[in-house]
């Protein structure tokens, strides 16, 4: 997976953090959210604009 194709940093948004292309969601703050325990499936439910291939892509973004 590419993960350039869901992941990207703009110094006009969040200050330039990894997020989400298409939302305010970045890297950090969806893996706090894996963290405390939340499952893909809340994670999709709470953030409709989410995908689970976006998903997908934090975690290889995370791995390299």
């Amino acid at each position: 997976m590419d993960w350039r194709q869901y992941i990207h940093s703009d110094p006009k948004i969040l200050l330039g953090k990894p997020t989400v292309k298409g939302t305010r969601l970045s890297v950090e703050f969806l893996f706090g959210l894996f963290a405390t325990g939340w499952t893909e499936q809340q994670v999709l439910e709470n953030y409709p604009t989410l995908t689970s291939e976006a998903l997908k892509a934090v975690f290889v973004f995370t791995a390299e």
